[in-house]
């Protein structure tokens, strides 16, 4: 339920009279501007107090006097519980980017381990959508920890770890069977059965349940022994004596533990939140967080936004070990528990180990925080060292980039990357399928990008109230670069300009990308709009700057490029045959794994696929091997 309030042309915002209308259940504030920006999100357990706060004579920060101030009108959204305020606050925050808050920024996806759902399930690690059908155990702090996670899970599980397309065509077993990391499901060296009992015992670990997979191994090894089965009672004491050896190395004060350690440091208004996170009491590693803080100055704020965020989109462990109070730690603890139906602890006064690792934790936070903020002071210097090259009033608040790749000509993609003076802007970047132009005409291609980019901000820009200046999320298209770099010399530049000028585009400064001689970095050749060329020099911090954002859009568009081009040769050729529809093409490509399966399979083969005969199987082979196919017939 919203219940909007405040009317900005009637005068100030009136919080107390607004205030007394609010009930108390859970639910979501928001305070909005006068130019109807969104300034802040919150969650309360009771809305009528917690927005009440804002409005009574208590001392406040600056910050929060700053934004109080600035309210014209606010919003609430009722919920049935404080879980579901948890969850829409961060779905609010995470989509529409508010002024005042505190924002998890982190580019980069979490690493899995995958465990496929197949006959022969295959043990695998994964980052990114989870596409695949299967059971993800995770997030892992680093990928060094899937990685030493799986390698210990082949020791003692044996569970394959090829690909499809390999799997189906092995005609003896690998090296991985050789060392003992494989049981050969591939060549049929391991029954059903036995591989199936293994990938449960696998899930078991994964899920954290050591003990009880102890105690299983065990009966199990008994039970074999009993029925004199010496040599399947000899694997089960091996695989259970390593088990037990792992469980003693991993012990938090003498517990099997499911803990995250979380330690803030900050520097002015800039923040490292450091997690070091346990799962059945192994050390999946650490990993540094950098938070957007738009001005919040406190640790203890800050790390409750991190709380809050990091884990509606991630499952809690049992235990969050914090290096401070947090505000609302009650609201929040209840939040998590309802989410995930078990309770949740956040604890900030510990002893023994877990002291130990707390500080730990608050050590490399601020280790990692000196080292951001060195590495954001050096990006800065290049920044302004591109304003000073460029001749700019001011640093560029937003450099834009294109590049163009394909393969003689062959599924042609445009990238656009955007970075501003903090580094690339990553969930901003974007990739165009370039289409209805002739094969290897990078100067079409350049033209149709850059109109489809710019059409967009017109036509979101047209549709919008927002001010330029606006926070990332709102109408990103209608944001406007301030600098545009086109990969290529003269001509791609031409095509940039005319295609700004047909769109009636202004304000935005051109420049060319050109490679020097024989290609070597440091002595290209920037080429401005107005004819001038400049030669900065592989020693100019600028040109090390464009040369980064150069390379990043070359890399971003090589990348779309490549994955364009294997789907058109994955599936092209199946859809140019008659009678192969996207569910006998799917069938065919599951059957033997991928194209390069089917292309090995003769036409007795090819037919045996459900849905497929011998005149269509003979028609896919012939053009599979560039034959003359025989006619299809009616019917």
């Amino acid at each position: 339920m919203n219940d909007p309030a405040g009317d900005p042309a009637a005068g100030q915002f009136d919080g107390k009279a607004f205030v007394a209308q609010l009930s108390t259940a859970p639910g979501v504030y928001r305070m909005y501007a006068a130019d109807g920006s969104l300034l802040y999100v919150g969650k309360a357990g009771a809305l009528r107090r917690r927005v009440a706060s804002y409005f009574n004579n208590a001392p406040r920060t600056p910050r929060i006097h700053a934004m109080v101030a600035q309210v014209a009108r606010m919003e609430v959204t009722v919920t049935r519980t404080e879980a579901e305020a948890l969850l829409l606050e961060n779905q609010l925050i995470k989509s529409l980017a508010p002024r005042y808050n505190v924002s998890l920024r982190d580019d980069k996806s979490y690493p899995y381990v995958l465990l496929t759902q197949e006959q022969w399930p295959r043990l695998a690690f994964h980052r990114g959508p989870r596409a695949v059908q299967g059971r993800y155990f995770g997030p892992y702090a680093s990928a060094g920890a899937v990685r030493e996670t799986m390698d210990l899970m082949f020791k003692l599980f044996r569970l394959r770890s090829c690909e499809d397309s390999v799997f189906r065509n092995r005609s003896r077993p690998c090296l991985q069977y050789q060392i003992g990391r494989c049981s050969a499901p591939c060549v049929g060296l391991v029954e059903a059965g036995e591989y199936a009992e293994s990938v449960r015992r696998a899930s078991l670990f994964l899920e954290g349940r050591s003990d009880e997979l102890g105690e299983e191994l065990a009966a199990a090894m008994e039970a074999a022994s009993a029925r004199l089965e010496f040599e399947q009672a000899a694997r089960l004491r091996d695989l259970l004596a390593t088990l037990r050896g792992l469980q003693a190395r991993q012990y938090v004060d003498g517990h099997a533990a499911n803990l995250d350690v979380l330690a803030c440091a900050m520097q002015g208004s800039a923040a490292c939140v450091l997690l070091l996170a346990f799962r059945d009491g192994r050390n999946l590693g650490t990993r540094a967080f950098f938070p957007r803080t738009n001005g919040e100055d406190s640790a203890e704020e800050v790390l409750a936004a991190f709380v809050s965020q990091y884990y509606a989109e991630q499952p809690p462990p049992a235990e969050i070990v914090l290096d401070r109070p947090i505000p609302d730690a009650g609201l929040i603890e209840l939040a998590l528990a309802e989410a995930v139906g078990r309770k949740v602890a956040l604890k900030s006064s510990v002893r023994g180990e877990r002291a130990g690792y707390l500080d730990l934790a608050k050590r490399n936070a601020q280790l990692a925080l000196a080292t951001e903020l060195a590495s954001r002071g050096a990006q800065q210097a290049r920044s302004e060292a591109v304003r000073d090259l460029l001749g700019l009033a001011e640093v560029p608040a937003r450099i834009e980039c294109f590049d163009i790749s394909h393969t003689l000509g062959e599924a042609t993609v445009a990238s656009c990357v955007v970075f501003d003076p903090a580094g690339p802007v990553r969930n901003q970047y974007r990739r165009y399928n370039i289409a209805g132009i002739e094969p290897g005409d990078d100067y079409a291609a350049m033209r149709q990008a850059i109109e489809r980019r710019f059409r967009r901000a017109l036509e979101a820009g047209a549709g919008s109230d927002q001010a330029p200046d606006a926070a990332p999320g709102l109408a990103r298209n209608a944001v406007l670069p301030d600098v545009l770099l086109i990969d290529g010399g003269a001509g791609q530049l031409a095509q940039a300009r005319e295609a700004l000028a047909d769109l009636g585009v202004e304000g935005v400064l051109l420049v060319g990308v050109s490679k020097g001689e024989q290609r070597r970095a440091g002595e290209e050749t920037l080429v401005l709009a107005d004819g001038r060329e400049l030669r900065p020099g592989a020693a100019s911090p600028a040109l090390q700057f464009i040369q980064q954002v150069r390379d990043e859009a070359h890399r971003f568009a090589i990348t779309g490029h490549r994955g364009r081009r294997q789907k058109a040769r994955t599936t092209s050729r199946l859809e140019d045959i008659p009678g192969i529809g996207p569910r006998r093409r799917a069938a065919l490509l599951r059957h033997f794994g991928g194209l390069a399966g089917l292309k090995a399979a003769g036409e007795e083969e090819i037919a045996r696929v459900e849905g497929i005969n011998a005149a269509l199987a003979a028609r896919i082979y012939a053009t599979l091997h560039g034959l003359e196919p025989p006619a299809a017939e009616n019917g």
